[in-house]
């Protein structure tokens, strides 16, 4: 799995349909090809039907929490980049997902220049992930 350059594929998970919606718009007018999920079981159904470059997951959800999902993901693709995005309050949990393998976290609400400069932080490490598991 590898990101290109144009279509870097991104799941998206967060609870909140409204924030959902509203970032995949502004996160595809940017070149990224964003599959979303509203919770954590879809989006590890997601995970296990299509390949992804990186995936911004919420902390705080109904059925799973992020760390949750984060743990199930790293099972299915530890070479998939995951960032944690947190509401104000829960950075330590965000800071406890990076003990778990998270490649990095964000407090809500963040600019969107920032989630993407960390979306594409994040798919040239998993780029280069998969580069030394090939070797």
């Amino acid at each position: 799995m590898g990101a290109d350059r144009c279509t870097l594929r991104l799941l998206l998970v967060d609870d909140e349909h409204g924030y959902l919606e509203v970032l995949s718009k502004r996160l595809g007018k940017r070149g990224v090809e964003v599959t979303t999920a509203s919770s954590g079981e879809a989006a590890i159904r997601l995970l296990r039907r299509n390949e992804f470059d990186a995936a911004v997951v919420d902390l705080k959800m109904e059925d799973m929490d992020g760390i949750e999902v984060l743990k199930v993901f790293k099972k299915m693709d530890p070479d998939m980049a995951v960032i944690i995005l947190t509401g104000h309050g829960s950075e330590q949990a965000a800071r406890d997902g990076m003990r778990q393998g998270a490649h990095d976290y964000l407090t809500k609400p963040c600019e969107l220049s920032e989630l993407l400069d960390k979306i594409q932080q994040a798919c040239k490490w998993s780029e280069r992930s998969d580069n030394d598991t090939e070797k």
